[in-house]
């Protein structure tokens, strides 16, 4: 077992294809290495943890809001702890919810209580080429994610034309004198490039593993009262950077007629969607990014569904109206609206 848990993060706006790349690299981990997942949506149901491939898989999903904001934060250092604690994984990834700001990540990796086990490697920023200028300058959580990434994949290309995807770079740019790039169609990257296993150290599996010290562990209270002072941190970024909410729908209905009918009369201003579905004993996934959508037959097992049938959509305070509207076209029922800034 290693002393350190080399952490990469997967950042990038809703709907870029994060979930597509940390597929991409589930299926090339050396099988002899341990592997933590840890997913983050910013609906109150999941959808994405659903959608990650292989068995097996050691993973946490935290929903609610970002890992990374004050909604969420207690769950994510104490998620770390017991990685640190218990888990002790050699590799992590982190797909961050995609109104995240990822700004204070490296510093939380940092904390005394981990036992300098986390060594940050990586961020990717996912970039979805079609729908990014549309975007930027409304969200500034697309500036904190490309402030603090390093390595930009700027996907779905063939939904854009060559001038966009130009601009788009053109921007990034802005704040990185040499940024490095990969245009690409699903999240399809050299991923040897940063996955060099050997060259970052990771033990033989046939090594003889050697005891770890781990610093003392700290009781419930203790690990309660570390992070209350933490939070209280001045210079802590806990705020997210985006006014956006979520509200889930259950779809009562049994043809996919209602579904589509339901995507196209959303309001503009909803940028994304997503949810299982069924249809005469078929599951469906409908995924929507910015008025593009999709609803496609998906291979997901029955019994990896957690939620069938409900949909998460997500928009800025002015569009659940409009979603509400939207829903009158098919047998919707609305499950309440979240708004993960407003939790304390």
């Amino acid at each position: 077992m290693s002393d350190l848990t080399h952490v990469y993060l997967i950042t990038g706006f809703l709907g870029s294809g994060k979930t597509t790349l940390l597929n991409r690299i589930i299926k090339r981990f050396p099988k002899d290495k341990k592997l933590t997942l840890l997913v983050n949506e910013f609906g109150e149901v999941g959808v994405d943890g659903t959608l990650v491939e292989g068995d097996d898989i050691d993973m946490m999903e935290i929903s609610k809001g970002s890992i990374f904001c004050v909604c969420v934060k207690t769950d994510f250092i104490k998620g770390l702890y017991e990685l640190n604690s218990k888990v002790q994984p050699d590799v992590m990834l982190i797909e961050s919810t995609g109104v995240a700001n990822p700004s204070d990540l490296k510093k939380d990796l940092k904390l005394p209580i981990f036992d300098n086990r986390f060594h940050f490697m990586e961020q990717f920023c996912m970039i979805d080429a079609a729908h990014f200028l549309d975007a930027y300058g409304v969200y500034a959580s697309l500036e904190k994610q490309i402030a603090s990434s390093t390595v930009f994949i700027v996907n779905k290309i063939d939904n854009a034309s060559p001038e966009t995807i130009e601009e788009t770079k053109n921007v990034i740019r802005q704040f990185h004198p040499n940024p490095s790039f990969f245009e690409t169609t699903f999240a399809e990257i050299p991923l040897a490039d940063f996955f060099n296993f050997a060259k970052h150290g990771l033990p033989d599996s046939d090594a003889p593993e050697t005891e770890k010290t781990i610093g003392s562990v700290l009781s419930e209270e203790a690990l309660d009262q570390f992070i209350d002072d933490l939070l209280d941190s001045p210079d802590l970024e806990i705020t997210p950077p985006d006014t956006l909410m979520s509200v889930t729908y259950a779809w009562n209905g049994n043809d996919l007629v209602q579904v589509r009918a339901m995507a196209e009369a959303l309001p503009p201003a909803v940028v994304r969607a997503k949810g299982f579905v069924e249809e005469k004993g078929d599951m469906y996934l409908f995924s929507y990014v910015m008025g593009d959508w999709t609803v496609e037959k998906t291979d997901v097992p029955k019994d990896r569904i957690k939620h069938k049938d409900m949909v998460v959509f997500i928009g800025p305070p002015e569009s659940m109206e409009g979603i509400e509207k939207a829903s009158e076209t098919g047998d919707w029922s609305n499950k309440g609206v979240f708004q993960p800034y407003s939790q304390s």
